[in-house]
């Protein structure tokens, strides 16, 4: 693998004007030159995930023949990571046990107003002169300063989750720079972002409940109760013990209520960690035991706090959200009657927007397919982060799209997954290899069944 960094603009209507840096990554085409097929970006979502990493795991998981013929490059985004400058605005904000994301009361309601309005003016303090450019259309035009410093009339394109928001509105802003395109678990383009946040709600509480579920009907294992309720009943009581007395880190309070609605909150993205949730918590409640609880919050549940801040720096920005704090309320409340699980959790973590320095246009870019080459969609129907309701609607946008439809996937990122889809990696190889698309016909071109869900113990 290797690296670079690329100067950009920082405001593209000035492109003489002040620069910023990305930070690349690249894994080689390795195929003879006649066969290779020239730059594949890639990227993981977010916003704000780092994406140089991804680069060596598409290059590791792709088929080898298929692989060799790229030269598969990762970037971390503007204000990402490596990148300069890296955007943090209050590197303390996740430090310990934080208030409880279910506000008691008025009083907590307003602490939590508080973090949120203090945070979006941290932000404003420290990069002011960048937020105005922290947008999803400047992270697409970096990308084609990318293509440009590549040398290359067009390149190809792979994204997850986020990343399939960022590849829509490339396609709209360059649709003949493109040569190939892979979206994975698609963003609704017209939710953007204030109701795709909402619709996420309602997926995410299926996804608990299915977790509950599958922890229920291993009760010879974790000893959790039977039912999917018992089971719903013990994790509550969990949080509660957690909230009274959270546990404690190297340096105060680590663990209480937020950071284990974090915690399991990932189980929703992926199936594969509901063995070690499940383990954490019966050995909680039943042993007394925070050991596994503390470690898998380490490994999946922390928050980073770069990838917070350009979160919010793209998401507040790319369009303007509700300024006034009463929809917000009144909104979640309504949520939270039917889909309690994530409702007041994904209203705090994009509570910043509502008191953001900068205000986006009034309504999502508008999301073109005209003269776009073939596009490869996959998609999960059960997935909660990105819901299958939005994908068919970003498919019906892109018409010269072929979707892979996954029945009952509820991971978000179906392919590449570890452990993988065959069904959906044969897709994937077949494209990015030869071009060619499943020719079903209507907006689903293709189904592939989910991979099975995990035994107890992994």
């Amino acid at each position: 693998m290797r690296c670079a960094s690329l100067r950009v603009p920082l405001d593209y209507s000035h492109p003489s004007g002040r620069k910023i840096t990305l930070a690349l990554s690249e894994v080689p085409a390795t195929a003879p030159a006649a066969q290779q097929l020239g730059d594949l970006l890639v990227n993981p979502g977010g916003p704000g995930a780092s994406g140089r990493s991804l680069a060596a795991v598409v290059a590791t998981r792709l088929d080898r023949s298929v692989s060799a013929k790229y030269n598969i490059i990762g970037f971390d985004p503007r204000g990402v990571g490596a990148s300069v400058p890296a955007l943090h605005c209050d590197p303390s904000f996740f430090a310990g046990a934080r208030p409880d994301y279910i506000p008691a009361n008025q009083h907590e309601e307003q602490v939590l107003i508080g973090r949120a309005k203090r945070y979006a003016t941290d932000c404003e303090h420290r990069y002011g002169w960048l937020l105005p450019f922290m947008t999803t259309a400047d992270a697409a035009r970096d990308m084609d300063a990318i293509r440009v410093a590549l040398g290359q009339q067009q390149i190809s394109y792979f994204g997850y989750s986020y990343g399939t928001y960022l590849g829509q509105v490339y396609a709209t802003l360059f649709p003949h720079r493109l040569r190939r395109m892979v979206l994975d678990s698609v963003v609704d383009p017209r939710g953007v972002w204030y109701a795709d946040n909402i619709s996420q709600d309602y997926a995410f509480e299926g996804r608990i409940r299915a977790f509950f579920s599958w922890v229920a009907d291993h009760d010879a294992v974790y000893h959790l109760g039977s039912t999917e309720a018992q089971v719903q009943q013990a994790w509550g009581q969990a949080r509660a013990r957690l909230e009274a007395h959270p546990v404690p880190g190297p340096s105060g309070p680590m663990i209480g209520p937020d950071e284990f609605d974090d915690t399991f909150l990932q189980g929703g993205y992926s199936n594969s960690l509901w063995p070690s949730l499940a383990d954490a918590l019966a050995a909680y409640l039943h042993q007394h035991d925070s050991g596994p609880l503390g470690s898998v919050y380490q490994e999946v549940g922390t928050q980073p706090e770069n990838l917070f801040a350009v979160y919010n720096a793209v998401q507040c920005s790319d369009v303007n959200w509700p300024r006034s704090w009463a929809k917000w309320n009144a909104d979640t409340r309504r949520v939270f009657r039917t889909a309690p699980f994530l409702a007041w959790d994904n209203a705090w973590f994009n509570a910043a927007c509502a008191f953001w320095p900068v205000r986006g246009p009034a309504r999502p870019l508008q999301i073109r397919g005209a003269g776009l080459p073939g596009i490869l969609m996959i998609q999960g129907t059960l997935d909660a982060a990105t819901p299958y309701r939005g994908a068919l609607m970003a498919r019906r946008l892109l018409p010269t799209a072929r979707m892979v439809v996954v029945l009952r996937g509820g991971n978000h990122g179906q392919s590449l997954a570890q452990p993988p889809n065959t069904c959906v990696d044969g897709y994937l190889n077949n494209y990015l290899g030869t071009g060619a698309l499943p020719q079903r016909a209507g907006l689903v071109n293709a189904v592939c069944p989910a991979t099975p869900l995990p035994s107890p113990g992994g």
